[in-house]
């Protein structure tokens, strides 16, 4: 346990930001999800307009520090590729 006063405004400070961190990972998560289950429709407009609103989430994120920015571009591509199959 903390014994400095530091310590334990560390601490505290670190579950504040855990709880906000698990909800923006939680949030994207969400938007992802959703554009997979419109891929797995078949609904290429369905798709691309979800794809359009997880982009934004998934760069937030890695802008925020929860996905590393590497990540967040990778998994942007990924499922852009994947809609774009959906039409060929």
């Amino acid at each position: 346990m903390a014994n400095t006063k530091s310590a334990k405004k560390a601490t505290r400070a670190a579950a504040r930001r855990t709880e906000v961190n698990k909800n923006r990972v939680s949030r994207i998560r969400t938007y992802v999800r959703k554009v997979e289950e419109a891929i797995a429709s078949g609904n290429q407009a369905e798709a691309a307009a979800a794809l359009q609103a997880a982009q934004p989430e998934l760069m937030r994120g890695a802008q925020k520090g929860v996905l590393h920015k590497n990540t967040a571009s990778r998994k942007v591509s990924r499922l852009a590729a994947r809609v774009n199959a959906i039409k060929a």
